[in-house]
């Protein structure tokens, strides 16, 4: 484990373990790269070198109150992956991080990047704009703001207690300790970093960083995802990028990763080995 500092003066922590090809995992908003855990693990008992960052203003981060948008987050990937040499590296991103790992790859280029494979994620766009008519109305981020201001601590138990695991659906089981384990990371990091982060995550439009990439991309979504709703995001995606793939899960949710990591981890080795 190890800290950066940004050229604005941002301390970016990261973990880095193990030795082989590194993969590098962005996490989803509002945690911290706790929340890979299960792949973490994985993978560095596989023989890859492993590292994941606490992005900006979450988990162990410096707590900033400005940069909460893609640029920064992008850049900020950018100076971990210098700051490594990372080389030949596969960039993995869940929700938030699938688009911070798109717009990295778009905008510093692939001269590092092997891979990557997005997971739930956030791209093309999660709004609805005239150009995007399927996407969720501007509202439904809006109050989620409204949410997070008004009591976060309460809020960031709603979430994780019914959508984002699908433990609302009915037959499934709610896992305590990973509603608490996803509490603990979001209250971990600042409140003006994640309601600024609603807009980063819900308005950036992605579209021109997927025909950017030509690396190959594995785009993972479950088609019961209640946050990041599967039918806007991962089919557009795997359009739009000149060497995707699509892999659909059915009946997954958004936090796929944690309940279903056996699923996700061995066909994330599978693509990193093709």
């Amino acid at each position: 484990m190890g800290t950066i500092t940004t050229t604005d003066g941002t301390e970016i922590f990261y973990k880095d373990w193990g030795t082989g090809q590194p993969l590098v995992f962005s996490h989803g908003w509002p945690l911290s790269a706790d929340d890979w855990d299960a792949q973490l693990l994985y993978f560095v008992q596989r023989g890859f070198r492993v590292i994941a960052h606490d992005r900006r203003g979450h988990g162990r981060s410096t707590q900033t109150s400005d940069g909460h948008d893609m640029d920064h987050y992008a850049d900020d990937l950018a100076a971990l992956t210098a700051h490594l040499d990372l080389r030949d590296a596969v960039h993995i991103g869940h929700s938030t991080g699938g688009g911070e790992v798109v717009h990295y790859i778009a905008r510093h280029g692939e001269s590092r990047v092997a891979k990557a494979a997005i997971i739930s994620a956030v791209p093309p766009i999660m709004v609805q704009t005239d150009a995007n008519p399927g996407g969720l109305p501007k509202s439904v981020f809006d109050d989620l703001q409204a949410q997070l201001a008004a009591n976060r601590s309460e809020f960031y138990r709603a979430l994780p207690s019914g959508p984002f695991y699908g433990f609302n659906r009915d037959g499934v089981e709610p896992s305590e300790a990973i509603i608490e384990n996803w509490w603990r990371q979001g209250m971990m990091g600042g409140a003006k970093a994640h309601y600024d982060g609603i807009v980063a995550f819900s308005q950036t439009d992605f579209t021109d960083d997927l025909r950017a990439i030509t690396v190959p991309v594995l785009v993972m979504h479950g088609d019961d995802d209640q946050i990041v709703p599967y039918a806007d995001s991962a089919p557009l995606s795997a359009k739009l990028l000149q060497n995707g793939t699509l892999k659909t899960y059915a009946g997954f949710p958004h936090g796929m990763p944690t309940t279903q990591a056996d699923t996700i981890n061995a066909d994330l080795l599978a693509f990193i080995q093709s």
